[in-house]
């Protein structure tokens, strides 16, 4: 089998209130990473705005917009004038009184090819997204571009193998994590290090157990009058787990890495974990937790 190769840019940068600042900034790395050879190019999870979650605030509902929406026009046609597929994490208003985390998919020649709402939905010191956001009811979603097929999970979705084993099993040849977490600046660097490395470990397995490269793309800077800082990291790792490029933890930056979508079937033909699954004894997952009695 020949190599498929894509090009994937990632765009890891900070934002400001402005939701105009945020956007005009996204479509000048958009740019930045087309130049670059960029074919597709995600961006980090609510790119339009400051990550709001941190506080139950009524007034932060007037960040939200509707989808395909005055956003998704304008990513619509940068995405048609440059050829290439944009993947942007935003705050949807679907009707009066629901909304949701979504992520929308753009293709090549500038059409709407979808979205997918984030299922899994924290509630956490700074993170209060169950305030705002009505967990997914799309379900998982493949997406079939001009460059790859692939999935598209949020943020809090990535600590759920379930979430990316089904992704995978649909012919996501590649799970993309728009993405914000961050450190709190009061905690210790033996915290932190042990936050990161769960979190990027997580997602690297994910990468292991379905034979597929993940893409992980996080916001970088300080936020929330300065006691949140938002790690970065973003990072690319190949069907084994192996990273292939890694962001910093302060510093904006645009990267293009050219990946070859024929290692998944090395993979998995010499790791056969998709063939020795025992679908048959799986029947307990759905349920909450399994009680003795």
């Amino acid at each position: 089998m020949g190599s498929k190769n894509v090009k994937i840019g990632t765009v890891q940068m900070s934002c400001t209130k402005s939701p105009e600042e945020n956007l005009n900034k996204a479509i000048t790395k958009i740019k930045d990473a087309v130049a670059k050879g960029a074919q597709i190019v995600c961006l980090q999870e609510l790119f339009t705005s400051l990550y709001f979650c941190d506080v139950e605030d009524y007034d932060n509902f007037k960040l939200a917009e509707s989808i395909p929406g005055p956003t998704t026009d304008s990513l619509s046609k940068l995405s048609k004038e440059l050829g290439v597929v944009i993947i942007a994490s935003l705050f949807e208003k679907r009707t009066q009184g629901i909304y949701h985390n979504t992520t929308v998919v753009i293709d090549a020649d500038g059409s709407y090819l979808g979205k997918y709402r984030k299922m899994h939905i924290p509630d956490d010191p700074a993170y209060y997204e169950k305030f705002y956001f009505t967990p997914g009811d799309l379900g998982y979603k493949i997406f079939k571009t001009k460059f790859a097929t692939f999935g598209v999970l949020i943020c809090w979705d990535q600590w759920y193998p379930e979430a990316a084993r089904i992704t995978s099993l649909m012919g996501a040849e590649i799970l993309f994590y728009p993405t914000a977490i961050g450190w709190a600046t009061s905690q210790d660097e033996a915290t932190n290090t042990e936050q990161h490395n769960a979190w990027q470990t997580i997602q690297c397995s994910h990468s292991v157990a379905n034979g597929v490269h993940v893409v992980s793309v996080n916001r970088v800077g300080l936020e929330q009058n300065g006691a949140m800082n938002f790690w970065g990291g973003s990072f690319i790792s190949n069907p084994f787990g192996s990273i292939l490029y890694k962001a910093s933890h302060d510093q904006e930056e645009v990267n293009v890495l050219e990946i070859d979508l024929t290692k998944t079937d090395r993979y998995r033909t010499h790791w056969p974990f998709l063939r020795d699954r025992r679908i048959d004894s799986y029947q307990p997952i759905t349920k909450r937790f399994i009680d003795e009695d």
